[in-house]
């Protein structure tokens, strides 16, 4: 086949990449008996139903039924083509890849293709100017004053944009891109008179990265008097704010590992964290934390420590992103900054040890932030006011499961103001009690096996549908298990698309193959095909099956078979007695098929 991917050059690439490494690098696993669990990133949940198992290679979600192997999940999480996603896993695995004999077409359009090129360009140009020419001087004594260092400028890839109207167009011009591309990428400005102007000069540069590293869009910082301080590349294709954290590229993994992100508000805040060491650090990109940015960091991690300024408005802030981020399953902390100060500020007075001790580790809980911030909605020098900030609190306190934190904020409560514990604990049990018994579950087991339950709903299927399932589970993993099928029943299975695995299979090994899910999948050319076998491949399945077992299987499905040919059959007769205007004749064989089908109803 023309362009075909050499098989042995695929095998060696998949089997170098295991799939609980790449897919953690997208979604945070956690180990539940012998497969992992996340939360699926392909649809929307608060509880895990997406599964991967590292033993057969192959991942499968139980909610909106995604499933594949590892090449599959990466051509449906980035939208790559099968090269694309190729390439990516042999380049992450030190595979070379055969120059020739491959469909290299990329699943980008050619000029989100020519935007990045351009962006790839401008940063280096940016970033050469600003660390080693004198037209980048202002801007290199810009973040030289502001404490950031040569290795955090380069680890940044810090720029500068010269105060040159046409320097930016004509360097990229003259590498051969259109200007209606570069307005498009938001780098030039279009003029009223049609003219275009470098939309960044006279601004240092923040190069906004992607997950995969690739600068999308610039942020750029004034350090003159134009306006407006902050200016974003404009909204695109490539390039949309709500949906992508700054230095997420290069926080990802130390997020992983710590299982916690640190959330700023902005550049400088991370950049001045990143370089005290706080690693896990990431921003917004000028506006309120959203939706999907807070379920970006769900899938990664179940901590979140909000750092925003500590004034007024970023307080308010705080208040809105940790509202947001436990709506979708977060555990928020907040970060103990002074009063009216920033996180860069503070590092830059008081430094990166004291930065880390005493602002990040010594994070308040949610809870101790939301007793502090509700008391500006009240005048607590008045008997009401004081009343209704007490039952504000103990609504809030009444969501916690834990007793013991419960009962630690109860006891503030009581010797701060006066009042007993047994009348706020009566209190906090009735709120439990209309929230539904005080058990918010969602949390709870929140990593059970998912396979489990979903096994229970498939036995709602016939039970020849079940057995077909079930001895293709057990084809999928042992070679003489399906030569037995072969023998017995062929391709009479009674699912049509359970007949075209198990021919596709018996095809698979007789090419010489041993079991091998992951490697069975990507021979299969239908995508619908592709997720059944994942999902039937996800069946739990014992090891040392008995022959027995696997002949009741097949006894049932044989019956199925037999079951519904005599029925046929005798639909035939009957047709033909009718055709003779033999109605007794008719009559009979019409009871023989009712009996016949109630009989196929009760064994189902």
């Amino acid at each position: 086949m023309p362009n075909q991917v050499p098989e042995e050059v695929i095998e060696e690439v998949r089997k170098s990449n295991d799939i609980v490494d790449v897919i953690g690098e997208y979604v945070q696993l956690k180990k539940q008996g012998r497969n992992f669990f996340g939360l699926c990133p392909f649809h929307g949940e608060n509880t895990p139903s997406f599964s991967v198992t590292q033993e057969k290679q192959i991942f499968h979600c139980f909610g909106c039924g995604k499933g594949g192997n590892v090449l599959t999940f990466l051509m449906e999480i980035e939208d790559y083509s099968f090269y694309e996603a190729l390439k990516f896993l042999a380049s992450r695995s030190g595979v070379d890849l055969p120059e020739t004999g491959m469909n290299k077409e990329s699943s980008m359009s050619e000029e989100n293709q020519n935007i990045l090129s351009a962006y790839e360009w401008i940063t280096k140009l940016y970033h050469h100017l600003l660390r080693y020419t004198k037209d980048g001087k202002e801007g290199y004594q810009y973040f030289k004053d502001r404490g950031i260092t040569d290795e955090t400028i380069d680890v940044f890839q810090l720029g500068f944009a010269p105060n040159v109207k046409d320097f930016t167009a004509e360097f990229l011009q003259k590498k051969g891109f259109h200007q209606q591309i570069l307005v498009k990428a938001g780098l030039l400005s279009l003029n009223e008179d049609n003219s275009v102007t470098d939309r960044f000069r006279g601004r240092v540069i923040f190069p906004i990265r992607n997950h995969l590293g690739k600068a999308i869009g610039f942020g750029g910082r004034t350090i003159g008097d134009q306006e407006p301080k902050y200016l974003n590349s404009s909204e695109s294709e490539l390039f949309q704010k709500g949906r992508i954290l700054y230095n997420f590229d290069l926080a990802k993994k130390h997020i992983r590992k710590q299982n916690e992100a640190v959330l700023f508000e902005g550049y400088m805040d991370v950049i001045s964290a990143y370089q005290a060491g706080v690693k896990n650090a990431v921003a917004t990109l000028g506006t309120s934390l959203t939706e999907s940015q807070a379920k970006l960091l769900r899938r990664y991690v179940d901590t979140v420590t909000i750092c925003y300024d500590a004034d007024n408005a970023g307080t308010e802030a705080t208040y809105k992103a940790a509202v947001l981020l436990q709506k979708v399953g977060c555990h928020v902390k907040i970060a103990n900054l002074r009063e009216n100060m920033d996180p860069d500020s503070f590092i830059h007075e008081f430094g990166a040890v004291a930065f880390k001790d005493e602002v990040i580790k010594a994070s308040h809980t949610f809870t101790s932030f939301y007793m502090r911030y509700l008391k500006k909605d009240f005048n607590l020098s008045l008997e009401g006011d004081r009343i209704q900030y007490i039952e504000s609190v103990l609504k809030q306190l009444a969501m916690i499961d834990s007793s013991v934190e419960r009962e630690y904020y109860l006891k503030e409560i009581s010797n701060e103001y006066n009042v007993t514990m047994e009348s706020l604990t009566q209190e906090i049990q009735s709120h439990r009690q209309k929230m539904g018994n005080g058990k918010d579950k969602r949390e709870k087991n929140r990593y059970t096996n998912r396979a489990s339950q979903f096994q229970q709903t498939k036995k709602l299927l016939p039970a020849f549908h079940n057995a077909e399932r079930q001895l293709i589970a057990y084809m999928l993993q042992d070679t003489s298990i399906t030569d037995k099928v072969q023998e017995e029943i062929g391709a009479s299975f009674n699912i049509d698309k359970h007949k075209i695995i198990a021919t596709h299979l018996y095809a698979f090994y007789e090419e010489g193959h041993q079991a091998d899910v992951s490697m069975f999948i990507e021979m299969l050319n239908d995508d619908d095909l592709k997720r059944l076998v994942t999902e039937v491949a996800m069946i739990p399945v014992v090891d040392d099956i008995s022959d027995q077992e696997i002949n009741d299987y097949i006894r049932i499905i044989r019956a199925e078979n037999s079951s519904k040919n005599s029925i046929q059959t005798l639909k035939e007769e009957q047709k033909l007695a009718e055709q003779q205007n033999d109605p007794i004749k008719a009559a009979k064989i019409a009871m023989e098929i009712i009996e016949l089908q109630r009989q196929l109803k009760k064994s189902n």
